[in-house]
């Protein structure tokens, strides 16, 4: 009972100095969602505040939802081990805006944000080296989207008469079967 009254009056101070979209709390965890252009100062707050201290990012989570206006959701997860208490920011962002990065905050950030952008094409500012990092610098699209198709838009074949791997567009032996599934 002491921890539910400790989280909510943290949640009441955070209201307080910021501006949610709307916040919650399930099993303990305290949820917030903010607009993606005050994810960079709410992080520096949650960091450096001495209420807070929430000095370890667990993990960056995105989820592609394209009938949506904000057709991407980013999930940031924060652990204070001074108040032993856990936080998760969710934002949303459309496919052509951009998110600040976190890696001036949290170093570990760095790996994750280059994830994001090469599956899903989600574009971090000031992030020091958005590259590639689970596909080829070659690959076109983004992978996790859900519009990237399921085969792919090249494959990856051995020669044996040149003894290398080629890259080759896709050639498809059936044509895909649009069924009417009203019936």
């Amino acid at each position: 009972m002491q921890q539910n009254t400790i989280n909510n009056n943290f949640l009441l101070y955070l209201k307080k100095n910021f501006n949610f979209i709307n916040y919650y709390m399930i099993d303990n965890e305290i949820f917030i969602v903010l607009p993606y252009n005050n994810l960079f100062n709410f992080v520096t707050f949650l960091k450096y505040n001495t209420f807070c201290q929430f000095k370890t990012l667990v993990d960056i989570t995105a989820v592609d939802h394209p009938n949506r206006q904000y057709r991407f959701e980013l999930n940031y997860s924060f652990l204070s081990y001074n108040y032993n208490t856990r936080i998760n920011v969710v934002t949303y962002v459309q496919n052509s805006l951009f998110v600040d990065s976190i890696t001036p905050l949290f170093k570990s950030a760095n790996w994750i944000e280059r994830e994001i952008w090469d599956l899903y094409g989600i574009f971090f500012n000031n992030h020091s080296d958005l590259r590639r990092i689970l596909t080829d610098y070659g690959f076109k699209g983004h992978p996790l989207r859900k519009d990237f198709p399921l085969t792919g838009f090249n494959e990856c074949v051995y020669d044996d008469f040149f003894d290398s791997v080629k890259y080759k567009e896709v050639s498809l032996t059936q044509e895909y079967r649009n069924f009417d599934l009203t019936s």
